[in-house]
């Protein structure tokens, strides 16, 4: 959802995405346990309309399940207009009644959201690199004048559904959870691209080469964005003391930032006005790595994150 969702079927992000359900999805055989306090006492109850805050944004949600976990109350929630995939439990902080008041309230958040993301978005393409460059578009001006985005026209990257979960996963384990991704990774994102071209190679043989330059450019973009939209507020720190002078994010990240990439890049590359035969070309190589992670997803990404003692709990800023 909002940014993780854009690129996940929504969004950026992300890296749609971007992105996104941060919680986890179960499924239980019970709606309601027996250990729950007496109905007068819950707030929210079983298939009432619900406003839930998620990943700085807010949503129209139904609670479809009510638990008692670990003596805390959780609602599980669907976000209305959202596939089930995207539904999770969430705690009562994250929750509002469905009234006038805070559906303006709901707007008037949302509404900045958007103007923050573009902004970061048209800061970020002005870098553009030289192998993912087209041709200009003609009336450059009257493009950067529209403040809303033609969503017919950005690249469609459908993200596979276990990409999708590791999104999920990422963000519940970053900004729930307060954990951070062990630095440097192993395998890294210019150790991935290199697996991924050697395979490209394998299959294609010389046709291999306009690749090269494709996931040249991507880790031009991987560099050049990562510290403008692919961290959360709790990952800064770390990148400050993991990135030196004249060392590339490339060679210290790996999938988990990776795949936040490809949720921000449709509407990056929207932004860097690529000529159309240049973006299918584009489209058509990216989903295939896409699936490329997805069939090596155990060996690319960690299992595991650890707590970094200075991490502060925080939402994406």
């Amino acid at each position: 959802m909002g940014s993780s969702k854009s690129g996940v079927g929504s969004d950026s992000s992300a890296t749609e995405s971007g992105g996104a359900d941060c919680g986890t999805s179960g499924e239980t055989d019970s709606d309601i346990h027996n250990s729950l306090p007496p109905s007068d006492s819950i707030p929210f109850s079983k298939g009432e309309k619900v406003l839930a805050f998620h990943n700085l944004q807010i949503y129209d949600a139904k609670v479809t399940r009510i638990d008692n976990q670990m003596n805390e109350l959780k609602f599980y929630v669907h976000y209305l207009g959202w596939n089930k995939s995207w539904d999770e439990w969430v705690g009562v902080e994250r929750l509002m009644k469905h009234t006038e008041e805070n559906v303006q309230k709901q707007r008037a958040l949302n509404a900045k959201q958007e103007k923050d993301k573009r902004t970061k978005l048209a800061r970020s393409s002005q870098i553009k690199p030289k192998s993912m460059r087209g041709k200009k578009r003609k009336n450059d001006s009257a493009v950067r004048e529209k403040s809303t985005i033609c969503m017919e026209k950005l690249v469609s990257l459908q993200i596979p559904p276990e990409l999708k979960k590791q999104l999920v996963d990422d963000c519940e384990s970053v900004t729930h959870m307060g954990k951070l991704v062990k630095l440097p990774c192993t395998p890294n994102v210019d150790d991935i691209v290199k697996k991924y071209l050697d395979y490209r190679l394998k299959k294609d043989g010389l046709r291999a080469n306009p690749v090269g330059e494709i996931l040249k450019g991507l880790c031009s973009y991987f560099d050049k964005v990562l510290p403008v939209m692919l961290l959360y507020k709790s990952e800064r720190q770390q990148y400050k003391e993991a990135i030196a002078d004249d060392v590339s994010p490339s060679t210290v990240y790996g999938a988990e930032h990776l795949l936040r990439l490809f949720v921000k890049l449709p509407e990056i590359l929207f932004f860097a006005k690529i000529e159309d035969k240049t973006i299918a070309e584009l489209q058509q190589n990216l989903v295939d790595f896409l699936k490329f992670l997805q069939k090596n997803r155990s060996a690319f990404f960690l299992s595991t994150y650890h707590v970094h003692e200075d991490t502060e709990i925080s939402s994406n800023d």
